[in-house]
């Protein structure tokens, strides 16, 4: 049976699940980890890194090591958040062709909905290797506060991956279902996620017909564990350029070593008070004199350092529960997703502000991939058991809407709006004779558009001349049940209509990702024939192990005459031939010499086993 798997793309780990048997299985990678790095890299070689392999070896290739992408997917050159991340990035970023986004490895540009397809790609092996087939259908999860460029570019990722993504939902959403399925609760929860580099908080009440329906939410999409980790290196730094007035940030090797000490000294401090970050050879002097670095970190300094975000998430969920219309006391059940929840701090804000312990129920890293597996389960079975148990009602995280005359923001779907949802407004021409009309689609707050997210724009031609508000022109904004936009404008007299759906803003154009389809299919081929010569490897290696374990015995028993010796001949150059073939990555004449050694093999065992 056709399986649809659920993958939560992190920015610092992803995750896969499946549903088999009514149940959702949190997939392992071949090292036996649940969760795996979403870091990408590309060698000296050219070959690609995806996930453990990869963030091993970024520490000495760092230049071209990429962490965090999901903090770029969908954002624009010129914003604020890329122009922090290039600062600080060991990694070169630079600006694409439409004004988004590309990383620079072995100088080669790269947009980043590609390298997020490098991940998923990996989560699709790893399902693959699991279930034993192919799979094409996935769910993939989203911060709940994404716009609609953020979605369609994670949408792309999964194209490029070679996957169908059939839906796109909130990952708050996505472990409300992990926790409420099932279980037949009428609760009002609060998802409180705080992962690598988004924040989250939603509302929902969860019934136990299986419905749940997102009341309120909110979050920052630049606000998660890299932030905690920045707070780390700068301490790092700043202590580090008191005594020896070298800026640390100037070495890649020297920054990438850091940030991996700092993250490793946050997740200790969960469990520990006091951690010993400790670099030796960090950077050398200008008298060539290695410079070690050594501190000591509290977990109280570390609070100290980056009470302040977390401050920020506990007001970012206050206003949560101020646009749902509910009160603290009304939240019955609190779910903390994201593995920054480990932080006591953290735990202890959410506790003393929503005055009730978090649930314990959830894995907080597990949780959003299974969520989406049972989402992909339910839309898979439309007729069977668990498409009944199933409803989602989700909201749009931001509010909707079009400029008009004044530079204004005129809303057309208020934020938290259930989707999927369309809704309508008539305007009128603001000139006399004026013969078109440019809509501007805006997402955000703000009254004044400027300072809202431009989604896309478009023109409706061939208005009749008038006076000015005489002509009539109905926009239509409609949001599907990925939170994708389509905007629609009719002029009422002559029915004259055009509509836009918010796609190209992803930063690629239809024919990239085409191409970057077919380059993802070649590197899978390409990585299938790379599994097959491995293992034909380890297969020749263990053969070769086994005759020479048997060669002196052999010889014994047949290296006194002609034929025996030119049996052993012959097995030393069946054995030579094996490693030129392997030494030269050869795997048609690496096939040969596997079956000349089985026979080889086969053959010293007789001779042992007579002898």
């Amino acid at each position: 049976m056709e399986k649809v798997i659920g993958i939560d793309l992190g920015t610092t780990n992803s995750c896969v699940a499946v549903v088999e048997n009514g149940t959702a299985v949190v997939i392992a990678n071949r090292g036996g980890y649940k969760t795996t790095p979403s870091m990408v890299a590309m060698t000296e070689a050219g070959k690609r890194l995806v996930g453990h392999l990869a963030k091993r070896q970024a520490i000495t290739n760092a230049e071209n090591t990429v962490y965090s992408a999901k903090r770029l997917i969908g954002r624009k050159w010129n914003s604020p958040q890329v122009k922090q991340v290039a600062s600080t990035a060991s990694y070169n970023i630079v600006e694409g062709p439409h004004g988004d986004v590309r990383i620079s490895l072995r100088e080669k540009a790269h947009s980043v909905p590609e390298v997020s397809a490098m991940v998923l790609a990996e989560m699709k092996l790893i399902a693959e290797e699991y279930l034993g087939h192919e799979v094409q259908k996935a769910v993939v999860t989203v911060p709940a506060y994404f716009n609609d460029n953020q979605r369609q570019a994670t949408k792309d990722a999964g194209a490029i991956a070679g996957l169908e993504v059939i839906r796109i939902i909130n990952e708050p959403t996505a472990a409300a279902l992990a926790y409420g399925f099932g279980r037949n609760i009428d609760r009002t929860v609060a998802v409180y996620d705080l992962g690598g580099g988004t924040f989250d908080v939603s509302i929902l009440e969860i019934g136990a017909t299986g419905v749940f329906k997102v009341i309120s939410t909110a979050g920052d999409t630049f606000l998660g564990g890299e932030d905690f980790d920045s707070r780390v290196i700068d301490w790092l730094v700043e202590g580090f350029r008191d005594e020896h007035g070298i800026d640390l940030r100037k070495d890649r090797m020297a920054l990438q070593r850091l940030k991996d000490a700092a993250e490793k000294a946050k997740v200790e401090l969960s469990s520990v008070r006091e951690v010993e970050i400790n670099l030796p050879f960090i950077i050398s002097s200008g008298r060539n004199e290695a410079l070690h670095l050594q501190r000591v970190l509290s977990r109280t300094d570390f609070e100290q350092l980056t009470a302040d975000l977390v401050q920020k998430t506990v007001d970012i969920m206050r206003q949560t529960l101020e646009d749902a219309g509910l009160h603290r006391e009304d939240i019955e059940d609190v779910v903390l997703v994201g593995g920054m929840t480990r932080m006591p701090l953290v735990e202890r804000s959410v506790a003393e502000f929503l005055g009730r312990e978090p649930s314990k129920g959830v894995h907080p890293d597990e949780v959003v991939a299974i969520g989406a597996a049972i989402q992909g389960s339910a839309l898979l079975d439309d007729d069977g058991p668990s498409a009944n148990r199933v409803v989602l009602l989700d909201v749009t995280p931001q509010t909707l809407g079009m400029m008009v005359a004044g530079g204004l923001m005129e809303p057309l779907i208020p934020k938290d709006t259930t989707v999927p949802t369309a809704r309508g407004k008539t305007f009128t021409t603001s000139r006399d004779n004026q013969t078109a009309v440019k809509i501007l689609v805006m997402q955000g707050e703000s009254e004044q558009a400027d300072q809202n997210e431009l989604l896309g724009e478009f023109i409706l031609t061939g208005l009749r001349r008038a006076p000015a508000g005489v002509v009539e022109i109905e926009v239509t904004f409609e949001i599907n049940a990925d939170g994708i936009v389509s905007v629609h404008a009719k002029d009422l007299e002559t029915g004259k209509e055009q509509s836009i759906t918010v796609t190209a803003t992803s930063g690629l154009t239809r024919e990239e990702i085409e191409a970057m389809i077919d380059s993802g299919k070649e590197f899978a081929v390409e990585r299938k024939r790379d599994e097959e010569f491995e293992a034909r490897k380890q297969e020749a290696e263990g053969l070769m192990h086994e005759i020479e374990r048997l060669f002196d015995k052999v010889s014994k028993v047949v290296g006194g005459s002609d034929y025996g010796r030119d049996a052993l001949d012959k097995a030393q150059g069946v054995m030579e031939r094996t490693k030129v073939a392997i030494d030269r990555h050869d795997a048609a004449a690496l096939k040969e010499q596997v079956e000349a050694l089985s026979r080889t093999f086969r053959m010293f065992k007789g001779v042992v086993a007579k002898a």
